[in-house]
């Protein structure tokens, strides 16, 4: 069996897994894994820029927002249906993707880290600042009767985690699909020898800006469909904390692996929500524990199946 055969099998029986689970699952345990899917979607764009590209942006959060709220805004104040609201969405999240590119990429290293943090906090004091139609601090509320789709309720349980399930299917097979293709493996090459694949002949910047574009959608997507499943946009979604979570997730379940976000965001999650339940201090547990993990499991922890034990893991 070829590598990409067992790659699409791992990718199609992870879906079929997750569909199975939507019906299998309490309702608490169903919209988690709705909510993680979202984030994981989330977490699976940024891993196009760092985990391919290697790219570290400290600024993801606002490809994130500018989905979210392109959807929340159209749908909030516009008026407008869920799918036409959510292409507003995708677009504006690929049109501040592509202006921080050009921009950022003018810049190497900690260099391109910082300008994307500036970027991100630019957008973050511009959603406050227009808080009279972005809601500010307090954000604002999608109304539940206008999150429907072709008659199907968004607001109900099952609708809403095979939407998520959906979204989440999408960015995992586009996202494996292109990495087998030529042009991931370019980026590969950008991260490993930026030098000498310029060397070879390839446009590294196009490459590059293509990375951000394709990395920025994705998130935008996740935030668009964070608005609509869950009715509520907010300014927290922009802030810093929100660009350094799906470099946790991602860092956690394995950069540069397919299904490295997924476990990533999955294991975060749950680690915060049991710890939570044992104790006030759940974030010194979490603290250790990631520590740990960063000691013993420096690759992620598909990253660790990979190098010890399953090499043709994607």
């Amino acid at each position: 069996m070829s590598i990409s055969t067992k790659s699409f099998a791992l990718h199609a029986g992870l879906i079929a897994v997750l569909f199975a689970l939507g019906f299998l699952l309490p309702t608490y345990h169903q919209g988690n894994l709705a909510r993680i899917m979202v984030l994981a979607t989330y977490a699976v764009g940024y891993n196009v820029l760092f985990g391919y590209t290697g790219l570290l942006s400290l600024g993801h959060a606002m490809f994130f927002a500018a989905g979210m709220y392109g959807l929340g805004l159209a749908m909030h104040l516009g008026g407008l249906p869920p799918v036409p609201a959510f292409i507003i969405g995708l677009i504006a999240a690929a049109a501040l993707s592509t202006i921080v590119a050009l921009l950022a990429l003018r810049t190497i290293g900690v260099a391109f880290m910082i300008v994307t943090l500036m970027f991100s906090q630019a957008v973050f004091l511009t959603i406050l600042y227009l808080g009279t139609y972005t809601g500010g601090d307090e954000g604002f509320v999608i109304a539940q009767s206008s999150r429907q789709i072709l008659g199907y309720d968004l607001t109900h349980p099952l609708t809403r985690y095979m939407a998520a399930l959906f979204v989440f299917s999408a960015a995992l097979l586009i996202t494996a699909r292109m990495m087998q293709a030529s042009f991931g493996q370019v980026l590969i090459g950008v991260r490993e020898n930026e030098e000498r694949t310029t060397m070879l002949g390839y446009d590294v910047f196009r490459h590059k800006l293509a990375s951000v574009i394709i990395s920025g959608t994705i998130s935008g997507a996740a935030g668009a469909t964070y608005a609509l499943l869950f009715g509520y946009v907010g300014a927290t979604f922009g802030s810093v904390q929100y660009s350094i979570f799906p470099l946790l997730w991602v860092l956690l379940g394995g950069a540069g692996t397919t299904i490295g976000p997924l476990v990533g965001a999955v294991f975060m999650f749950y680690l915060i929500d049991y710890s939570s339940g044992l104790t006030n201090a759940y974030m010194l547990i979490a603290g250790v524990v990631l520590v740990l993990l960063t000691l013993f499991a420096r690759a992620g922890l598909v990253g660790e199946i990979r190098k010890r034990w399953i090499a043709w893991l994607p």
